[in-house]
């Protein structure tokens, strides 16, 4: 087998260039610092914090090991706000392509967070915690984009709802085939939800919101819990034989064999949802035709691509590459004639599917599954071919 090399990219995400020149110092810890030096973590710079790449095992075994058993993450620099009010979720639906108003209680959504251009902000995750009766709209977005968030969302729907960002709550993940059958035996109850579903637990005797979900393509939750219990909880799901801690290399390679968007990589202010190939993100009801269409930020030139596909100049696609050669984000894509059709976002060896992956942006008329294009590796084409996301099937647990 190739020796895999860390993923350049678990490290550019939008937030690296500044926190990869802030000092040390100047870093933020999360409420899992000491452990993760504990464990003997190698710490590094990312959306400002102090955060672990890998564990003394790593990255290719804590990336098999989250894909085989169940693998605890700390996503702590994320941001986690709470919207207030009874009209929380017609202002929050007037800042995203997506139906927020008719998501029942108990259920999350997946929301993209776009300007007036129609370019993303940010991709976020959304919980209706029943917040038209005094619960709220309990929203994470990216950390690197987090302050940004709270004050456009502030600026925008300030005056309709409370927006209440969360500073006090730490975040976790804990993903893999196995996690149902760790978190079950320290919160009983959890086994009976389903993917992108939540609710609160005790758990280790700390205050957890747990969801069904992650961003790994496997089965798992993510859990809120109190900064000040965040080590307790840590600590009592890696005492269960199933769980080992993971690092942001191995995050990043799980989350591109998934399919699944990196913000700073392969979604930003330039890119629309269609050109990102998030159409799935947006439901009818906010399309031309439905009963709530447009209404949101960029809606005139969203539901034009949408409505005609001509008008995309580049798609994001998946690619693989034919050749034993992993394919790093930047890299440029040409045609098999030798014109630039466009650029590899996210790229490295999978080490799930044993391969190179990739995705980036094309040329519409070479967005085509199975269409030969070369990526230039330092001068060399690297021949690929355009291939179906996610590379590794999803194992969401619908019930």
């Amino acid at each position: 087998m190739t020796v895999f090399a860390p993923p350049e990219n678990a490290l550019s995400d939008s937030s690296t260039p500044s926190a990869a020149s802030a000092a040390p110092e100047t870093l933020l810890k999360t409420p899992l610092h000491g452990l993760h030096v504990e464990l003997g973590a190698r710490m590094v710079p990312f959306a400002g914090y102090s955060m672990p790449v890998q564990y003394p095992a790593g990255l290719m075994a804590e990336h098999l090991h989250t894909r085989q058993a169940a693998g605890l993450f700390d996503v702590s620099h994320m941001g986690q706000l709470r919207l207030v009010g009874a009209d929380a979720a017609a202002a929050l639906e007037s800042l995203i392509p997506v139906d927020v108003i008719d998501l029942p209680a108990g259920k999350q959504r997946y929301g993209l967070l776009l300007n007036d251009d129609g370019g993303i902000i940010d991709d976020l995750m959304f919980f209706n915690r029943d917040y038209a009766n005094g619960g709220d709209l309990f929203v994470i977005v990216n950390g690197a984009c987090k302050v940004g968030d709270i004050a456009h969302i502030q600026a925008r729907i300030g005056s309709r709802c409370k927006v209440i960002p969360m500073p006090e709550m730490a975040l976790m993940a804990l993903q893999g085939p196995q996690a149902v059958t760790a978190l079950q035996r320290l919160a009983p109850g959890v086994e009976k939800l389903v993917f992108m579903t939540g609710g609160q637990f005790t758990v280790a005797g700390c205050d957890c919101f747990i969801t069904r979900s992650g961003y790994t393509g496997e089965d798992g939750f993510e859990i809120s819990v109190p900064a000040t219990q965040a080590d307790t909880l840590a600590r009592a799901l890696l005492a269960e034989p199933e769980v080992k801690p993971i690092g942001l290399g191995a995050r990043n390679s799980l989350r591109l064999e998934a399919g699944l968007c990196l913000y700073g990589n392969d979604i930003d202010t330039t890119t629309t949802p269609v050109e990102a190939s998030l159409n799935w993100a947006m439901q009818k009801i906010r399309r031309t035709g439905g009963a709530r269409a447009g209404g949101f930020p960029g809606a005139d030139k969203i539901l034009a691509q949408l409505a005609d596909p001509a008008l995309l100049t580049r798609k994001r696609v998946g690619l693989v590459a034919l050749e034993r050669v992993p394919v790093r984000d930047h890299t440029e894509l040409q045609s098999t004639d030798g014109a630039v059709i466009g650029e590899v976002t996210s790229g490295l060896l999978g080490p799930t599917v044993n391969q190179p992956v990739a995705m980036g942006y094309v040329k519409p008329e070479f967005a085509a599954l199975g269409t030969r294009v070369n990526a230039m590796v330092r001068g060399k084409a690297v021949p690929m071919e355009v291939a179906a996301m996610p590379f590794v099937p999803a194992r969401y647990y619908r019930g």
